[in-house]
C-alpha cells in the first residue's frame, strides 16, 4: 500500500476508489523492452515493466507509448497479456540523445493523440507519465482526453544538480522549467520515497495533498537467496559467470556514468591496497553495465582509471546481465556496492538484498530507504574512497558479520514487492479519477449549461 510522509501525501480513507479500466503509460525516452544497464535503460524500465504486468493481472489494461528507436520492431508489441507497447515515430530512429528529445515532443505527442483518436471516445481512464519528458506529453494529452494525469519523476533535476559528481554535466535549465510545469499540471504526483516527496514539495512547490509515496518493489520470485549454504552457492555462481572462485567479489551493477559513481569503487580498492595490500589482492571488483549519459563521452574512462591507479588486475568488466545471470551475479558477490551520488530509490540495492547479498551504499536519496543501515547493509556518508576502503576492510574479512547482514538483507527485501506497489498505485489512480469526477459534478451543478460540452 502507499506509504505516507508526515505532512506530505494524502490520508487514505476507507472508501473504495474507482478502478481504471485502461491506462495510457508514457515513457518517451526509454522503452521497457530495452535491456537495463545500457543507454538510458535502468530502474525506470524495470518499474514500468513490472507495474504494467501486474496491473494487467488485476484486469487493468495498459498501453505503453514510447519513442521508436529501431526499424526492427513492429509499431505495436504485446509485451504480456493486457499490456501493449506502442512505438511512436518521432525524429530519427537512431542517433538522438535524451538531451535532444525535447525537440521531438511535438511529434511524439501527435503520435499519441492520433493513436487515441482511432479508439472509441473515453478509451483511456487515466494517464501515468514517467520522467519529465513524458510528463510534458501527458500534460497535453490529459487536456485533450479529459482524464487525470498521474506523474512519477524518477529523478529530479534540482536534486541531481545539488548532488552532482565532480566530472558530470548539470541538468539544463529547460529540464528544470519542464519539471516545474509538470508538477503544477499533474493531478497526482507519485514519489518513490519520503525524501523524494519532500523534494517535490520543498524544491518544486508541489501541493502536499497531491503527493503520494508508493515505494517500488522487487520480483521476489526471481531475486531470492540461493538454497543451501550461501558461500557454497556463491562459488557455483562465480563458476557460471567466469569469475574467480576464491577470494572476495564486490559488484557494481548499473549504467556506467558519473551519477552512478562506479569510479568510487575502483578508487576504494586502490585505497584498500595501500591500507591492506594482502586483503586487496584477494578482492575482485566486478563492474557490470554499459556506458550511459555523460559516461558516453569517455566510455573507457573506468578502464583507464583502474590502470592509472594500478588496480587493473583487481577489476573485471562485464556487459549487462539478462535472465538468470543477474540474480546469479548478486549471489556470486560478497557485497554489492551502490555508490551513486543520487538515487530516487535504488532497485539494484533491493534486488541484491533480495538475493541475500549485503549492500554497501551511499547514504543519499532513496538508498536510505532501500538499505537498512547495519541490518541489511551499510550506508556511507559521502564518496571518499578512503571511507569506502575502510568499510570494505571491515566487512569482507568478517564472515560472521556478512552472514548476519545477508540474513537481514533477505528479510528487509521481503517488505517490498511489486504487488504492494501496484496496490498503492491503484489507490492513487482511484483518488485521481474520483477527484476529477467530483470537480466535473461541481462544475455542472454550478453551471448546467456545461453539460452540453460533455
Amino acid at each position: 500500500m502507499a506509504e505516507l510522509h508526515t505532512g506530505v501525501g494524502r490520508q487514505r480513507g476507507a472508501r473504495p476508489w474507482p478502478r481504471p479500466r485502461r491506462i495510457a503509460t508514457l515513457s518517451v525516452h526509454t522503452s521497457p523492452l530495452h535491456q537495463p544497464g545500457t543507454g538510458d535503460a535502468g530502474g525506470m524500465n524495470v518499474y514500468i515493466l513490472e507495474v504494467a504486468r501486474r496491473l494487467a493481472e488485476a484486469d487493468v489494461e495498459v498501453e505503453i507509448f514510447t519513442r521508436a528507436t529501431s526499424g526492427d520492431l513492429p509499431p505495436v508489441v504485446e509485451m504480456a497479456p493486457g499490456v501493449q507497447v506502442r512505438h511512436i515515430t518521432s525524429g530519427p530512429l537512431e542517433g538522438l540523445t535524451k538531451e535532444e528529445l525535447p525537440g521531438q515532443l511535438c511529434a511524439f505527442t501527435a503520435g499519441v493523440l492520433r493513436a487515441e483518436a482511432s479508439r472509441p471516445p473515453g478509451h483511456y481512464d487515466l494517464i501515468h507519465s514517467h520522467y519529465w519528458l513524458s510528463g510534458q506529453v501527458g500534460w497535453l494529452a490529459k487536456e485533450r482526453w479529459g482524464v487525470p494525469l498521474v506523474h512519477t519523476a524518477h529523478t529530479l533535476a534540482k536534486v541531481k544538480n545539488a548532488q552532482l559528481a565532480a566530472d558530470d554535466r548539470p541538468e539544463p535549465k529547460a529540464r528544470v522549467i519542464g519539471e516545474e510545469q509538470v508538477v503544477a499540471e499533474a493531478d497526482r504526483l507519485v514519489a518513490n520515497t519520503r525524501v523524494e516527496a519532500r523534494d517535490l514539495v520543498e524544491r518544486y512547490d508541489a501541493a502536499p495533498d497531491q503527493v503520494s509515496v508508493v515505494q517500488p518493489g522487487v520480483d521476489l520470485a526471481r531475486f531470492r537467496p540461493a538454497s543451501g549454504d550461501r558461500f557454497v552457492a556463491a562459488r557455483a555462481a562465480r563458476r557460471r559467470l567466469g569469475l574467480p572462485v576464491d577470494g572476495y567479489v564486490v559488484a557494481f551493477v548499473g549504467r556506467i556514468q558519473p551519477l552512478k559513481a562506479p569510479d568510487v569503487l575502483i578508487r576504494a580498492i586502490a585505497a584498500l591496497r595501500q591500507r591492506d595490500p594482502v586483503l586487496a589482492d584477494e578482492v575482485t571488483v566486478v563492474i557490470c553495465g554499459g556506458p550511459s549519459g555523460s559516461g558516453l563521452d569517455r566510455p573507457t574512462a573506468l578502464i583507464e582509471l583502474a590502470a592509472t591507479l594500478g588496480v587493473a588486475d583487481r577489476v573485471r568488466f562485464l556487459p549487462p546481465r539478462t535472465g538468470d545471470d543477474l540474480p546469479a551475479l548478486y549471489r556470486a558477490a560478497d557485497l554489492v556496492a551502490v555508490p551513486s551520488h543520487n538515487e530516487s530509490f535504488g532497485l539494484v540495492a533491493l534486488e541484491a538484498q533480495a538475493c541475500g547479498t549485503p549492500v554497501l551504499a551511499a547514504a543519499v536519496g532513496g538508498l536510505v530507504t532501500a538499505v537498512r543501515d547495519h541490518a541489511s547493509g551499510v550506508l556511507i556518508d559521502g564518496h571518499d574512497p578512503v571511507d569506502w576502503a575502510r568499510a570494505l576492510g571491515r566487512l569482507l574479512p568478517d564472515r560472521a558479520l556478512r552472514a548476519r547482514l545477508s540474513r537481514g538483507a533477505a528479510q528487509h527485501a521481503r517488505h517490498f514487492s511489486w504487488d504492494r506497489t501496484v496496490s498503492g498505485l491503484l489507490d492513487v489512480y482511484g483518488e485521481a479519477i474520483a477527484a476529477r469526477r467530483a470537480r466535473l459534478a461541481a462544475d455542472l451543478a454550478a453551471d448546467p449549461a456545461l453539460s452540453c460540452s460533455w
